[in-house]
Formats: structure tokens, sequence, C-alpha cells
């Protein structure tokens, strides 16, 4: 089950009526099957507040997922701030709706078991992004 929950924000209109349907293709793809995503949209302060309780990082952030994975079993809550896509989208010159499909699919990808710490990591994940964006368009 895939569910979409707001903080302080309100829930992204821009968020693709497939994309519960996406997300799950792209999951069985890598032969996983989806368990239970919960995406709570927020904004910088609040995602701020999780970094600092709970990874104690100090920073503003895009997206910080928590894996709740079982084996092949997909499960995780996403916590996404808008704020910080809306920036990210105008600092690299994207599409605002296809930064927020690349976030939320991001965190699926890490779920999976995919990271991006080094540059090579970051080659592959940014890769995978734009197949399952590629993916999402097909849904349209």
């Amino acid at each position: 089950m895939i569910t979409f929950h707001n903080e302080d924000v309100s829930l992204p209109e821009e968020i693709s009526d497939n994309a519960k349907f996406w997300i799950n293709e792209v999951i069985n793809q890598y032969d996983y099957l989806l368990d239970n995503l919960t995406y709570i949209f927020c904004s910088d302060e609040h995602i701020l507040k999780i970094n600092t309780n709970y990874l104690d990082h100090n920073y503003y952030t895009d997206i910080i997922t928590f894996d709740y994975c079982k084996g092949k079993r997909i499960s995780g809550d996403l916590f996404i701030s808008i704020d910080t896509v809306k920036s990210n989208s105008q600092k690299y010159n994207c599409n605002y709706n296809d930064e927020l499909h690349r976030v939320m699919i991001h965190g699926v990808l890490h779920l999976l078991g995919f990271k991006d710490a080094s540059e090579q990591e970051k080659l592959i994940m940014r890769k995978r992004e734009d197949d399952a964006l590629s993916l999402l368009a097909t849904f349209h």
C-alpha cells in the first residue's frame, strides 16, 4: 500500500495520478514486493527537525527515508521537503513536477538497496532515477 500525507504543507497537486502504479512497477522491476510506503510531504523546517532529531544532521535535505523493509518486501516512511524540491528545481533548472517525482523514486531506490555516497554510486542512482522517470512517462 502507498499512502500520501502532509505534515505542515499542502499535498502537492503535481503528484501524478498514476504515481502509485508507477512506484509499484519500479519496485516490481527489481523483483521486490510492495508492502507499505508512506510519503509525508513537509516543509524545510519540519525535515530539518527530523534530520536533527533522528539522524543528528543539522541541515536541510530533500528527502529522508526510514527503512522498514523485511527481505524482499519494501516498506518505509519517506519524508519529502516540498521547499527543497522547489528550490532544487530552480537551482538545477528543471521542471518541478519532474524533480518531485525524481525525489519520490529516489527514496524507493534507497529502500531497494541503492546508495549514493560515492560519485560512482551517484551516477548509478541518477541512471536508475532517469529510467524510472521514463517509465512514468509511459503511464500518461
